[in-house]
């Protein structure tokens, strides 16, 4: 891939997707969404990939939507906002639905579409002078990127309308309390305790990963019997795997298991 705005490598079973423009605040244009698409769907298509990080490069995870590039659109505004969205909407879904685990490493400030994404993210670690906040309707826009589904199902309610609408700025202490992200470390120490995570479920069952991320997904829509159907037929699916075998197999060893995502 041609890749501009997006640094993407894949390096032993971990993708690290680090969005590049530091000097922008990592902020999402028509580009950077398109490329963030691309690497999305190397990812997902990709089965040598077990896990992933997603960060930004500099100071700063992502400052949201480049309002700079938005005012430069006039009149042409609202097409070229549904033309970005319908790139960096690909992008989420096709990260919520692969397998491999997604790690947002956050780092400093995750505003409007930058919390977007790390909402959207399985896993979030930031550093303590992580910052974020909804940003939208500061500027008179609406949340997109998906934060409208991740928001309220992390916090409630009452807590994403508080968000959204006062626009109310979180330290990673408070995004902790809150249930947005996962765990707080250094700022120095952040993307080695990113890569031991990832190195972590990389060497994890992908496979039983990705099944049971669907699960967790569709248990929104779905009523209990159908989801406890669904449950059975994954879980009935997943034992005729060879991870599953090597798990029972090392379980009753007492050894780590080896699994290799088949």
């Amino acid at each position: 891939m041609n890749l501009k705005n997006v640094i993407f490598e894949n390096k032993s079973g971990v993708a690290y997707i680090t969005i590049n423009r530091p000097g922008a605040a990592n902020t999402m244009d028509y580009t950077t969404a398109q490329e963030l698409m691309q690497v999305a769907l190397a990812c997902d298509e990709n089965p040598s990939v077990r896990a992933a990080v997603l960060t930004g490069a500099g100071s700063v995870f992502s400052a949201g939507g480049d309002l700079k590039s938005f005012a430069a659109q006039g009149a042409a505004l609202p097409t070229h906002l549904k033309e970005v969205t319908t790139y960096l909407h690909a992008a989420i879904s096709r990260l919520v639905r692969m397998r491999a685990p997604l790690i947002a490493s956050v780092n400093g400030v995750a505003a409007g579409a930058g919390m977007a994404l790390m909402m959207a993210a399985d896993l979030a670690v930031a550093g303590e002078s992580a910052r974020f906040v909804m940003a939208y309707t500061r500027v008179g826009l609406t949340p997109d990127g998906s934060s409208t589904y991740f928001l309220p199902r992390l916090v409630g309610l009452r807590r994403a309308l508080e968000l959204s609408l006062t626009n109310r700025l979180l330290n990673a202490q408070e995004a902790l309390q809150w249930g947005i992200i996962n765990r707080i470390v250094p700022d120095a120490a952040l993307a080695d305790e990113t890569e031991k995570l990832a190195r972590e479920l990389a060497a994890g069952p992908t496979l039983a990963f990705g099944a049971t991320k669907e699960l967790l997904h569709r248990s929104w829509t779905e009523s209990l019997e159908t989801q406890m159907e669904l449950e059975a037929r994954s879980i009935a699916a997943i034992s005729r795997t060879d991870d599953t075998n090597e798990g029972i197999a090392a379980f009753i060893a007492k050894r780590p298991g080896i699994f290799s995502a088949r």
